[in-house]
């Protein structure tokens, strides 16, 4: 199953339905320090956006993106 992507999405919805896009949060975890899958499960994409000072834009463009490419490589795409 998958879910759209909105800033509304929280995280733990997202990587239960994509877990593909666990990567971009860990990329995250790296730059920032702080686990966002642990810190803000329950957040919205908004919210975490905000509560870090990250650009809302460009973190759902490399979710997507990670969403994508999992569907292009699934063998029942």
């Amino acid at each position: 199953m998958t879910i759209t992507l909105t800033a509304d999405t929280s995280v733990l919805e997202l990587v239960e339905h994509h877990p593909e896009t666990e990567a971009v949060f860990e990329r995250y975890t790296k730059r920032l320090g702080i686990c966002i899958c642990c810190e803000c499960l329950f957040c919205s994409l908004k919210d975490v956006a905000a509560r870090y000072e990250l650009d809302l834009d460009e973190l759902m463009a490399r979710l997507n993106s990670a969403i994508e490419t999992d569907l292009k490589e699934s063998p029942c795409a």
